[in-house]
C-alpha cells in the first residue's frame, strides 16, 4: 500500500513537473516570434488576395 501511494505521488509529479516545463517553453520570449508568425502570415495572405 505504501509503495502504490509513493507511485502515485511520483507520477504526479513528474506530470506537474512536465507540465511546467511545457508552460515554460511556450512562454518563453525566444519562442514568442515563432509561436506569434502563423498569425500575420495568415493575415498577410487575405491582404494579398484582396489586392489581385
Amino acid at each position: 500500500m505504501v509503495a502504490a501511494s509513493i507511485y502515485y505521488l511520483g507520477t504526479t509529479i513528474l506530470l506537474f513537473l512536465l507540465f511546467v516545463l511545457i508552460v515554460v517553453r511556450t512562454c518563453s520570449k525566444k519562442r514568442k516570434e515563432e509561436l506569434e508568425s502563423p498569425k500575420y502570415r495568415m493575415l498577410d495572405d487575405d491582404d494579398l488576395k484582396g489586392r489581385k
